[in-house]
C-alpha cells in the first residue's frame, strides 16, 4: 500500500495554498479600488482575472487537503487525481475569465474615454505585480518540491496574473505618454489572449492526467532502469505502463522469465526489478509485475544459449527503449515494431 504523504510536505502545501488565498483576495480588493480610480477596461480585466485566481485557490486549497489523503478501501489507489479535477477547474476559470476580458475590451477599444487619476494607479498595480510575481514563483517551487500539480497550476496561474498586470501597466504607460486612449482596450483583448492560451494549457493538462495519458519522461526513466538492472534471467519485458495520481507513480509490466524457474525464483526476480523501480523514485512509486513462462517464440531474443529448453537459437535482439518495452504482446509483436540487431 503506498505511504501517505509526509506531514512536513503536507503543512508546506496547506501554508502555500492559504498564503496564495490570502494574498490573492488582497491584490483582488486592491485592484478593484484602482479600477474605480482609472476606470480603465485594461484594469478591470486584470481585476476580474483576479477573481478567478481567489476561487480556483480557495478550489486548490480543498483539492490539497484531499489529495493528501492516504488510500483507503474505497480509493485504493489514493486521491491524487482530485489534482487534475483541480487544474481543469482552473484552466477552465480562465478561459471564462479571458471571454469575459475581450467583451469589456472590445467595447472600449470601439468607444475609448478619458482615464482619470492614471499615474496613481500606475504604481499601486506596479507594487502589487511585485507582490504576485514572488508568491508565482514561489507556489511553482513548493509545488515542484511537493510534487503538487494543484500548486503548479496555481503558481502558472499567479504568473499569468503577473503577465496580464504587465500587459496593462505597459499599455496604461503608453496611454498616459501619447494620450490615446483606445489604447486601454487593445491592452485588455490582447492580455486577454495570453491567458485564454494558459488557460488551455492548464485544462489540456488536466485531461491527459484523468484519461492516465503514457507519460514518454517517465516511461523513458522507467525503461533505462530496466536496461541498467537487467539479468540474464529477464528474456523479456513488455506491456510497460505508467501514470501519476497526485504524488505518486503507478507502474505496472509484464517479465518473461524462463519456465523453469521455481515461484519462489520467479517472485525473487520479480521483487527485485519492483525494489529498484520504487528505490529510484524515491519510494513514490507502486509497481506490479505480472510474471510471464517462456514460450518458443521467445527463444529468436533470449540470450540464454546454455538453456535445456531452447527450441531455437537467439537469432535478433531488441533494444529495450520505453517505445518497445511499451509494445502490447510477446516476442512476436515486438519483433515486427522494433529496429533490430540480427546476430551474424
Amino acid at each position: 500500500m503506498p505511504k501517505a504523504l509526509t506531514k512536513d510536505k503536507q503543512k508546506m502545501r496547506l501554508v502555500a495554498i492559504g498564503l496564495s488565498l490570502f494574498v490573492g483576495a488582497s491584490i483582488m480588493a486592491v485592484k478593484f479600488y484602482v479600477y474605480r480610480l482609472t476606470q480603465s477596461s485594461a484594469v478591470f480585466s486584470d481585476a476580474l482575472e483576479s477573481i478567478i485566481n481567489v476561487v480556483a485557490s480557495a478550489f486548490a486549497l480543498v483539492s490539497v487537503i484531499m489529495a493528501a489523503r492516504p488510500p483507503d478501501r474505497s480509493h485504493p489507489y489514493g486521491h491524487g487525481k482530485i489534482e487534475y479535477f483541480s487544474a481543469g477547474f482552473e484552466g477552465a476559470l480562465i478561459i471564462v475569465a479571458a471571454f469575459g476580458i475581450f467583451r469589456i475590451g472590445l467595447h472600449h477599444l470601439l468607444n475609448p474615454r478619458p482615464l482619470p487619476n492614471l499615474q496613481a494607479g500606475l504604481w499601486i498595480l506596479l507594487g502589487i505585480s511585485f507582490i504576485n510575481l514572488f508568491l508565482g514563483i514561489g507556489l511553482k517551487r513548493i509545488g515542484e518540491k511537493t510534487d503538487s500539480l494543484t500548486l503548479v497550476a496555481d503558481g502558472k496561474h499567479v504568473l499569468t496574473d503577473v503577465y496580464t498586470s504587465g500587459g496593462v501597466l505597459l499599455g496604461l504607460l503608453l496611454v498616459h505618454l501619447s494620450g490615446l486612449n483606445r489604447l486601454d482596450g487593445l491592452v485588455a483583448c490582447i492580455v486577454g489572449i495570453n491567458i485564454l492560451v494558459t488557460g488551455a494549457g492548464l485544462v489540456r493538462t488536466s485531461f491527459s492526467g484523468l484519461m492516465d495519458a503514457s507519460d514518454p519522461n517517465i516511461l523513458g526513466q522507467v525503461s533505462d532502469l530496466i536496461l541498467k538492472h537487467r539479468k540474464g534471467t529477464w528474456i523479456d519485458v513488455h506491456e510497460l505502463r505508467a501514470w501519476r495520481s497526485g504524488n505518486r507513480l503507478h507502474i505496472d509490466l509484464h517479465l518473461i522469465l524462463p519456465k523453469n524457474l521455481s515461484l519462489d525464483e520467479a517472485h525473487g526476480e520479480a521483487k527485485l526489478l519492483e525494489k529498484v523501480i520504487v528505490s529510484y523514485f524515491g519510494g513514490k512509486a507502486s509497481v506490479l509485475i505480472h510474471m510471464d513462462p517462456c514460450e518458443d517464440p521467445d527463444c529468436v531474443i533470449c540470450a540464454q544459449n546454455a538453456c535445456e529448453l531452447r527450441s531455437h537459437k537467439q537469432t535478433a535482439e531488441i533494444p529495450w527503449t520505453w517505445k518497445t518495452l511499451t509494445t502490447f504482446g510477446g516476442a512476436g509483436a515486438r519483433l515486427k515494431k522494433s529496429r533490430l540487431r540480427f546476430k551474424k
